[in-house]
């Protein structure tokens, strides 16, 4: 008897074709109600005798089904796979369907370039608020309240509730205010760059109301104009990729004393400019040694030390080194000049890789 239900099924499962036969007969065969399992609830009315014949007998044979079942359910899933493969084929060497790519915004790529040169230079980055106090962006900075940038005219000014009298907060006109909160909080000596968005009133072709700005400040017990000069030849040099002299024009700015707009060599070519060559000059920022006022609102002692700060627009360099005609276009959102300018996401500029 037992020898027949194990040919019976073994032949049955040998011949399955699919999945779904397979279960049936697993059913069939062992299921609640299946044949073996049947019997093997009928090993109750043996008598003990009978009861050790038969009971490793149908255990044996329900191992050997379940056996065959699941070696049955492993070759028909590798008889489908192999179909489908025979179906269904890649060819790996072909190349990759085009994707879009994003490009990195000249803003982004010309602010990197620019801390890495001066971190190198062992300048840290510092950062602070863009929506600043009154006292931080103007008063700080020895700027006078009857001065021509605290006008409504050229600084974008907070909405203060009536009856408010408080100097109401600005959208920061430089990154100068981060200089204060530096000094304020890590003393002297000090050695940083702050780089960020600031907020003036005016568009045009060469300006913006929301531009970028990098401003740097170094304060020591002996740094001169001299210090200054070096730092920023060599800045310019290694982001030009040029050797590139300067040229310090005596000027004047309330938070620096005595105050320089420098001048980078360049060259006039077809309407394009060429850094580092020939006789022409062109103004590309502002500098000088930091007024003793400014040092006293950080919280320095001027009579111990001193210092030099400098601060320049990102997006106008960025314009002077990569040909950009117009300070609008960086925030048109162009896709067509965001490809034409931009960079690729992984050309991340070094020092020793290149700028």
């Amino acid at each position: 008897m037992m020898d027949d239900l194990r040919d019976k099924y073994l032949a049955a499962i040998a011949s399955a074709a699919d999945e779904a036969s397979l279960e049936e007969l697993r059913v069939a065969a062992v299921g609640k109600k299946g044949e073996v399992s049947l019997k093997m609830r009928g090993l109750g009315k043996m008598t003990p005798e009978e009861r050790q014949v038969a009971g490793p007998a149908l255990n044996a044979l329900k191992d050997e089904i379940n056996s065959a079942l699941t070696a049955k359910k492993i070759a028909l899933a590798d008889e489908a796979l192999d179909a489908r493969l025979a179906e269904e084929w890649l060819d790996v060497t072909l190349p990759s369907r085009p994707r879009p790519e994003g490009t990195i915004h000249p803003v982004s790529q010309v602010t990197e370039e620019v801390t890495a040169i001066l971190a190198d230079m062992g300048f840290a980055v510092a950062e602070g608020p863009q929506i600043e106090d009154d006292w931080y962006n103007f008063d700080a900075l020895n700027i006078p309240s009857h001065h021509p940038a605290r006008t409504e005219m050229d600084t974008f000014y907070m909405h203060r509730a009536e009856g408010d009298n408080r100097p109401p907060h600005v959208l920061r006109t430089h990154t100068s205010p981060v200089q204060i909160r530096s000094m304020q909080q890590h003393g002297a000596p000090l050695r940083i760059i702050c780089p960020g968005r600031v907020y003036r009133a005016d568009y045009d072709q060469t300006h913006t109301p929301m531009f970028h700005q990098v401003e740097g400040l170094a304060i020591d017990k002996d740094i001169s104009m001299a210090n200054l000069k070096w730092v920023l030849e060599e800045f310019f040099s290694a982001f030009f990729g040029t050797s590139v002299k300067t040229r310090f024009r005596a000027s004047h700015f309330p938070f620096t004393e005595p105050s320089a707009e420098v001048d980078i060599q360049c060259s006039w070519e077809g309407g394009t400019v060429k850094v580092g060559e020939g006789d022409g000059w062109l103004e590309v920022l502002g500098s000088g040694m930091v007024h003793p006022k400014v040092l006293e609102a950080g919280g320095i002692d001027p009579a111990e030390w001193q210092g030099f700060a400098f601060g320049m627009g990102i997006d106008r360099m960025a314009m002077l080194k990569y040909g950009v005609p117009d300070l609008r276009a960086f925030f048109d959102s162009d896709l067509r000049w965001l490809r034409h300018y931009g960079f690729r996401s992984l050309a991340v500029p070094t020092l020793h890789g290149g700028l």
